[in-house]
This record gives structure tokens, sequence and C-alpha cells, in this order.
């Protein structure tokens, strides 16, 4: 979505027809691509907090993607373990990014996981 906006189910479906995508991975892909598509706004406003001295439009897009994918698991997805998204998107970040990616995406999604916890959190 980054690289060519549009319908995000459209879009998914085009590229899984595209790509020959297996049947197996596409529920959970398109939960994924649809989450963080109608969360973008508040994953945003939680990497923005998270990265202190970097504006969001400053990122490359191959890191904000990833970041946002990263964030959405962590924030929304429960059935997967914070450690396991954070590993995953570092890697994600390694292969894909630039030679400072994994430890940028590694210390933001950290930030985040750290002021999300239950005991960070402010009741009234």
């Amino acid at each position: 979505m980054e690289f060519s906006p549009g319908d995000p189910c459209e879009i998914f479906e085009l590229i899984c027809e595209h790509f020959h995508s297996p049947e197996s991975v596409r529920a959970f892909s398109k939960k994924l691509v649809c989450g963080v598509w109608e969360n973008r706004a508040y994953l945003d406003k939680k990497i923005r907090q998270a990265s202190k001295n970097w504006r969001l439009e400053r990122m490359s897009k191959v890191d904000r993607s990833i970041l946002r994918l990263g964030a959405f698991e962590v924030l929304f997805m429960e059935d997967i373990p914070p450690k396991v998204t954070m590993d995953e998107a570092v890697e994600l970040g390694k292969r894909y990014g630039t030679g400072e990616s994994g430890a940028f995406i590694n210390g933001i999604l950290d930030n985040i996981f750290n002021e999300s916890r239950p005991e960070n959190s402010k009741s009234p």
C-alpha cells in the first residue's frame, strides 16, 4: 500500500493471484494487511512516539512498512509472542532495508512493546 495506494482488498487479491500465493497463508496475510491498513493512523502515532528523533515521513518506505506490521502484531495479535514479532521484523529489516534497519526497527518495536505492557498503563 505504501508503493501503490488503492483499495487494500483489491490490491491484496491482485498480489495473491499474480504471485500465486498458497491458500494456506492468505487468511492470515489478509488479516495482517487489512489490520495494518485499518489501524495505520494509530500505528503511526505509536511509531512516532517510540521513534524519538525520527519523523515517520523521513523513514524509508520499507522500514515504515515493517514497523507498521510489527507494531500491529505487538499491539493487536495476542496469539503471537511480541519477541517473535520483533525478531522477525528485525530479520525483515536486515534483508530488505539498509545496514541500520535491523537495529532501528528493534529499538522502535521494543519501545512500543514496553510502553504497551499493562504495568506501564496509567489508570484513572
